[in-house]
């Protein structure tokens, strides 16, 4: 901290330095380095100093070095940032896990304000929004040239108020338009469902809050499987160390993810705590490209160590540490300092996780034509159909702790992902009865 702060007051400083203050502050650099220093500083203050004495409208001091400041870092990568104190008291309220929005997760893709996920349930999840996304206009504004915090600020507001946004969709010839009523986003993180007809557990993770890692492992022993579906699908990320505490539950030993940045302390590994409770279980991932960062981490850690096998789509490829650096009491910079790395040594900014079976979404194809059903789902079928004409009301059964087979067959990323851990589920029986044989 005291590194940055040391920067940022050189930064400043540039008004007033000399060569000396400059020789000093680099200690044992050499000259030339020195010059080149003072001169880069010097071009700063000039134009500083132009736009102050020759700008059209008066300019304030402070609002020129903002704006000088703002525009550095913009122009550094898409996540780092200048948080004046709008912004950086908006992100103390976001990172509290509550506020009024719409839910949705963004970053700047190819140039492009995109979404990288909306969260289940949200109402940007419920009124369609999807990954990758484009951003286009925010009511009326265009988001071209628009940062990261400018666009969460638009978004945000009161509950039950309205935001327009203009998308534009791959899929689609012209752009949409959706109106969406902000609410408080409150996010569940972590839920479970057991498969139909399977001993397997279908655990999902929404967004990696501080409790994910103890939630997952508590539901995953109260139903004690004989294989788990980790669903990462539409994860934007959250907190590294809950990233890692949750591979921890899968990965015995070796490394997990490290992260390399220009300084010492900026640079570590992060490595398995050897505990591992659910080390035996068959595992399959399933990911998207709304998978981002910590998911990101989690999906390349077990697929690096063989632990899992990963099903989906190519995942979102956001694989940089941001830090918040506070100026004074009300304003901030968010700086990446590191970019995360695989235990493979593979990276993953801007290049994402490929899956080992690669399945894009969609409903299981199937033959109107084939109607091939047991005797005993026959009958029930045709009861129904029964009921139907008599005009009985049938109570519908509740499976909301269930994914169903009809769920099943509307998914057909989940139901590769099942057949994947079917196969994982022989291969490992195979496995332990031969060690008993031994």
């Amino acid at each position: 901290m005291r590194y940055y702060r040391f920067i940022l007051i050189g930064f400043l400083s540039a008004f007033i330095a000399s060569s000396l203050l400059f020789s000093n502050l680099f200690g044992n650099d050499g000259l030339n380095s020195n010059q080149s220093r003072l001169d880069a500083y010097n071009k700063l203050r000039n134009v500083i100093l132009s736009v102050e004495n020759y700008y059209v409208d008066e300019v304030d001091i402070n609002e020129i070095v903002n704006k000088a400041i703002s525009g550095l870092l913009t122009n550094l990568d898409a996540h780092s940032a200048y948080l004046p104190p709008k912004d950086f008291q908006d992100l103390k309220v976001q990172t509290d896990g509550e506020f009024s929005g719409i839910g949705i997760q963004i970053a700047m893709k190819d140039g492009a304000l995109t979404i990288i996920a909306p969260i289940e349930g949200t109402p940007g999840d419920k009124a369609g929004l999807k990954s990758g996304d484009i951003i286009l206009k925010i009511d009326d504004k265009s988001t071209i040239n628009m940062t990261i915090d400018d666009a969460m600020n638009l978004m945000r507001g009161k509950k039950k108020s309205i935001v327009k946004l203009t998308i534009v969709r791959k899929s689609e010839a012209k752009p949409l338009v959706f109106e969406i009523v902000r609410d408080v986003i409150s996010i569940k993180s972590t839920y479970a469902k057991k498969i139909e007809n399977t001993d397997y557990l279908y655990v999902r993770v929404n967004t990696f809050d501080k409790k994910v890692s103890q939630e997952v492992e508590n539901l995953i022993k109260k139903n004690n499987p004989n294989g788990i579906i980790l669903d990462l699908r539409g994860n934007p990320g959250g907190l590294l160390d809950q990233a890692i505490a949750l591979s921890n539950l899968f990965i015995k030993d070796g490394v997990i993810v490290s992260q390399k940045g220009k300084l010492r302390e900026s640079s570590e590994e992060f490595r398995a705590d050897g505990k591992a409770v659910f080390s035996d279980i068959p595992l399959v991932v399933l990911v998207n490209s709304g998978s981002a960062s910590a998911s990101e981490i989690v999906a390349g850690a077990l697929q690096d160590h063989k632990r899992a096998v990963v099903v989906g789509e190519k995942t979102f490829g956001k694989g940089s540490v941001q830090i918040v650096l506070p100026l004074d009491q009300n304003d901030g910079l968010r700086l990446t300092t590191a970019r995360y790395y695989l235990p493979s040594g593979r990276t993953i900014q801007a290049v994402g996780i490929t899956p080992d079976i690669i399945v894009y979404p969609g409903v299981v194809p199937k033959d109107e034509n084939d109607f091939t059903i047991k005797e005993s789902d026959l009958k029930k079928h045709l009861q129904g159909e029964l009921d139907k004409i008599e005009n009985k009301i049938v109570k519908k059964t509740n499976n909301e702790n269930i994914i169903t087979i009809n769920d099943i067959y509307n998914d057909i990323q989940l139901k590769s992902a099942i057949d994947a851990l079917k196969i994982l589920t022989v291969v490992n029986n195979n496995h332990i009865i031969n060690i008993a044989n031994r």
